[in-house]
């Protein structure tokens, strides 16, 4: 009876409903931190210790649930949070912005520059559409999938709480290239308590080859591995070849952490375009908190570097 039930539930059209009406109840009707914990729980076989949190990923839910300001809206969402970038520490760090509207039928080719750009929504967490040559690309498919990511609030799933309120907005910028017109490395600095504990770099993001590395502060590589799922049970785990210290390293620390004073932890995303930063985007709740750091002891380690200043 049970196979028989597993089998309706996940590969029926009466499962498909009711999985459709029972994450809709779940994400509507439960109080978030009940919603958090059934999703942690999905993820690491037990719930989070939310009185009491010790390891990185329990601290990233405490924090979903008992830290939450308009700033962390504001820096959450890409379009607003470039006027807290250029007070903290300069426009000069800013992607060139291209245009911004929040209609869809906006989105034509004569509005757009004849370079390559990059596409966005400012509200969610998702990646972007590139465009290298405007002409080639499906305008009517393009608007049609903005159109769908404009009315989804990213916060009905996640319960990130800075999600929840920002007004969908689109916005294209200049695609970073490098001299050799490559996609730049992302640098993506974990702040704890204003400072860099953490330093990730995702190397081939967007395709089969997409790693992440780990590193120290002082560029020294990390025991440890958190890595994302890239489908078809793959997972971005490291590289094995070193990524090589980057010459703008000081500076992204410094630039990191001033970004991330008076937030717990934040990550701050830059980018290295030959010897030129760029901002990418603050983070504050890591892949959600929901994958595992392995090996298992170092989810406390981190955790513990990390002060929880509203417990």
């Amino acid at each position: 009876m049970t196979g028989l039930l597993k089998r309706i539930y996940h590969h029926t059209q009466l499962g498909k409903i009711l999985i459709f009406c029972y994450h809709n109840f779940k994400n509507i009707f439960l109080p978030d931190s009940i919603n958090i914990a059934i999703n942690y729980k999905k993820n690491f076989g037990q719930k989070p210790n939310l009185k009491n949190p010790k390891t990185l990923n329990e601290k990233i839910q405490w924090l979903k649930i008992n830290d939450r300001s308009p700033l962390h809206t504001q820096c959450a969402d890409k379009y607003a949070v470039r006027d807290y970038v250029s007070s903290r520490i300069g426009s000069e760090y800013l992607v060139p912005l291209y245009f911004h509207t929040k209609n869809v039928n906006d989105l034509v080719p004569e509005n757009l520059p004849d370079v390559p750009f990059i596409i966005k929504t400012n509200h969610d967490s998702g990646g972007g559409i590139i465009l290298k040559e405007k002409s080639k690309a499906n305008w009517a498919e393009i608007q049609k999938k903005l159109e769908a990511r404009l009315k989804t609030n990213y916060y009905k799933a996640s319960k990130e709480w800075q999600y929840k309120n920002i007004k969908p907005r689109i916005i294209v910028e200049k695609l970073l290239q490098d001299r050799n017109g490559d996609i730049p490395l992302d640098y993506k600095l974990h702040c704890f308590n204003a400072k860099v504990e953490m330093i990730q770099v995702d190397i081939g993001r967007g395709t089969k080859n997409h790693y992440r590395n780990w590193y120290s502060k002082d560029w020294k590589r990390e025991p440890y591995r958190w890595s994302s799922p890239k489908g078809g049970g793959v997972y971005t785990d490291p590289s094995e070849e070193d990524v090589p210290k980057p010459k703008t390293l000081e500076k992204m620390i410094a630039l990191s952490e001033e970004l991330s004073k008076g937030f717990d932890y934040v990550r701050v995303d830059l980018y290295d375009v030959d010897g030129k930063i760029y901002f990418g985007e603050l983070t504050f709740h890591h892949d959600g908190g929901y994958q595992p750091i392995l090996p298992k002891k170092w989810d406390l380690i981190l955790g513990q570097k990390l002060t929880l200043s509203k417990s």
